[in-house]
């Protein structure tokens, strides 16, 4: 009788989240194809990210500090909601430049933007598309490249 009890409980507390959340759906395999076949935009603003490396079609929270990043997310926010995600090749570097990011990355969609108590942002994005920069246009206020379309292994 008690595992009833707990049966119910827990499938009480599963339809409240779903009912309650903003859920963010995962790719099925047509989605995974319209992204394949997906044009990517001829330029986009550059996120670089520490320790991080974003894949098409996985979906990742990332946290943003610098003026910089903050900017680039909220115009992004407001337009196209489409970005440029790439690493950084050294983690230590706080203002990273051309010479700073590694030329292959993922074009990432904007999910959510969140105000953080501490003054951040955090951003989920899902990646949509791998790409490689053939020219850094800009890189104030933030970085902004000329990208093309890499194919998928």
């Amino acid at each position: 009788m008690a595992r009833s009890i707990f049966n119910s409980v827990d499938n009480l507390s599963l339809q409240d989240i779903e009912a309650e959340a903003d859920l963010i759906p995962l790719l099925t395999t047509e989605d995974e194809e319209a992204l394949e076949n997906e044009a990517l935009p001829e330029i986009v603003p550059i996120l670089p990210l520490r320790n991080t490396v974003l894949f098409p079609g996985v979906v990742i929270p990332i946290t943003a500090g610098r003026d910089k990043s903050i900017q680039l997310i909220k115009e992004a926010n407001a337009t196209d909601k489409i970005i440029g995600v790439v690493a950084q090749q050294n983690e230590q570097v706080e203002n990273p430049g051309t010479d700073d990011i590694f030329p292959l990355g993922t074009v990432a969609q904007i999910l959510r933007v969140l105000k953080m108590p501490d003054g951040n942002t955090t951003i989920i994005i899902q990646g949509k598309k791998r790409f490689e920069i053939e020219e850094i246009l800009t890189e104030k206020p933030y970085l902004k490249a000329k990208i093309k379309s890499v194919k998928e292994l």
